[in-house]
């Protein structure tokens, strides 16, 4: 029983290895590795702490008989629980830059190819991409995907976080948590997407932008 359940495991490991494979040759799908998971959600934690950030003294306990006590809010359970709540719904704010090959591909902000496309509209100029405009900006299937990694990482590490949340807080949580539970870091080194500045959108010599072969022969 217990080598057929190893062999039942080998193969769905490789049926999902080959899934990816197949997504990523076929359609350019590459999702996120376990390093950019850790490295983004621990990025959207902080930030999201950050912006909880409070003065205010909340009052907690159960029993309406016994006295309530009395904590801060920014050491409080309520508002870990409020962000580790929210924080996988920021995923979907991230956009897929295919033109980088690093974990800087993860950034909110629109890629340089959708801005060159909506440049583009903007000129006048009819573009095709099978999909309507208005889909345009919908997450990516990595980008979707990327939520669903973010949750089974809080599940599987919330005993981490909330060990450096309530501690004393040395090491940025980032350092704290993934260099632990992540084997392979490097992308820990790399710059946030955001911070990596796209290169100006091409343009010909007029100073427009550059028409596509099919638009400069119906010119």
């Amino acid at each position: 029983m217990r080598l057929l359940a190893y062999v039942a495991v080998v193969l769905l490991t490789v049926a999902v290895r080959g899934k990816k494979n197949i997504e990523e040759e076929e359609y350019g799908v590459r999702y996120a590795s376990e390093c950019e998971v850790c490295k983004l959600v621990t990025k959207e934690v902080a930030e999201q702490l950050n912006a909880k950030d409070s003065s205010e003294v909340i009052e907690t306990g159960y029993n309406m008989d016994s006295k309530k006590k009395k904590t801060k809010y920014n050491k409080s359970e309520l508002r870990l629980v409020e962000t580790l709540e929210e924080v996988c719904r920021g995923m979907l704010d991230y956009r897929i830059h295919k033109e980088r090959q690093d974990s800087t591909r993860w950034a909110k902000k629109m890629s340089q190819t959708f801005q060159t496309l909506h440049n583009l509209v903007n000129k006048g100029v009819k573009v095709e991409l099978g999909i309507p405009m208005e889909l345009w900006d919908e997450p990516s299937a990595e980008v979707a995907h990327l939520k669903t990694q973010c949750e089974g990482f809080v599940e599987d590490n919330e005993e981490a976080i909330s060990k450096w949340y309530f501690g004393e807080q040395q090491a940025s949580l980032q350092e704290d948590v993934c260099k632990k539970v992540v084997a392979k870091h490097q992308c820990l080194s790399e710059p946030y997407g955001e911070e990596v500045e796209s290169p100006p959108t091409p343009t010909d010599a007029k100073g427009d932008l550059s028409r596509t072969a099919t638009d400069r022969e119906d010119l």
